[in-house]
């Protein structure tokens, strides 16, 4: 008899964008990077923590540029490479981008997989990028102990077309396109106890491409916009509130979650990094009183494949033109005040 590949969840310490470094790792380690930009046409660097780099060519096109992989949250090997190839290619729309093409980063553990899980994969994120209209334009692989897949995209857009994270501005509404509890799912997962209709609940958000941020990127109403991913909804809040000098309103109660993320939350499947990402940030966060831990957990919580979080103006009608373009978990979630760089979440 031929033995059966192991899990791929079960080859992986970590999984999804619950791999990232935590925040305050993130910081330390950047802190001895130079700040002054000496190039003209860099438009986006890593000054604000932003989705993708940002280079100006000319007076009509920029240049987009984000990788973005990770180790296994889900067993499936094709749905592995469709949540990747998702994924790495938000940062681009989340930028007010369009991709053109895709480079493959592969590494795996060939001891352990098969070959037609390896390739399994690979259909995965290629089936994804034709879905996207690019092509995966080539790759690089070697041989790890653990399997990490994911992508390198190169995307385009106008100079006025860029929505970078640190333009939020006072009066602006917060909308979040996609449910919270991508981590609290896949620690169920990884735990074999996800109850029954949740793993097709997060396959369709993981799986649906954000390519509403290159529309609504060539909205004047819409200033700012983020994907969230590895560091949380409050993470990826406080990184617009700090590079938009602005304070940033949550309402727990409005905010979208997944069908039963709260319940699993309450018995505890919560990650190491929505723990790792409470302690890089919660001295920047207010909660709201009497917040019980796991409630927290879920604004924590990492993101893989996440929505996207943008401050606009005319905030209700855009929300409902989002709904109605294939976000049906897209709310108003808050709000964006004048004040120090902090996130409040209130009821």
């Amino acid at each position: 008899m031929t033995e059966a590949p192991p899990r791929l969840t079960s080859l992986a310490h970590g999984g999804g964008c619950g791999c990232k470094l935590a925040p305050s790792v993130l910081q330390q380690l950047l802190a001895e990077q130079a700040q002054s930009n000496p190039f003209r046409q860099l438009l986006v660097g890593t000054e604000t923590g932003d989705d993708a780099a940002v280079w100006q060519m000319d007076d009509t096109t920029c240049v987009l540029a984000t990788t973005d992989f990770f180790m296994p949250m889900v067993d499936d090997p094709y749905d592995f490479g469709r949540i990747a190839a998702t994924n790495a290619l938000s940062d681009i729309y989340a930028m007010g981008g369009r991709p053109i093409m895709a480079l493959a980063i592969l590494g795996m553990p060939l001891d352990k997989l098969p070959t037609h899980t390896v390739r399994e994969i690979l259909k995965g994120g290629r089936d994804i990028c034709a879905t996207a209209g690019i092509p995966v334009a080539g790759g690089h692989s070697i041989d790890t102990p653990e399997p990490i897949y994911g992508l390198a995209v190169i995307g385009t857009c106008r100079p006025a077309d860029i929505r970078r994270n640190s333009e939020a501005r006072p009066g602006d509404a917060l909308i979040l396109t996609k449910g919270l509890g991508v981590g609290i799912y896949s620690a169920a997962i990884k735990r074999q106890a996800l109850p029954r209709g949740g793993y097709e609940e997060m396959i369709a958000s993981t799986t649906l491409l954000n390519r509403i941020g290159a529309d609504l990127a060539a909205d004047a109403s819409v200033h700012a916009i983020t994907d969230v991913t590895g560091f949380g909804l409050i993470g990826h809040a406080l990184e617009m509130a700090r590079g938009s000098g602005c304070a940033l309103v949550i309402r727990d109660q409005d905010v979208p979650v997944f069908a039963q993320a709260a319940s699993l939350a309450e018995q505890g499947f919560v990650t190491g990094a929505s723990r790792r990402n409470w302690a890089s940030y919660g001295d920047a966060v207010r909660l709201s009183n009497g917040m019980p831990e796991w409630r927290r957990h879920l604004l924590t919580d990492p993101q893989t494949s996440g929505g996207l979080l943008i401050a606009c103006d005319n905030a209700d009608a855009l929300a409902e033109t989002i709904v109605a373009r294939g976000y049906p978990s897209a709310r108003v979630i808050g709000r964006v005040e004048r004040g120090r760089p902090v996130v409040t979440i209130e009821e």
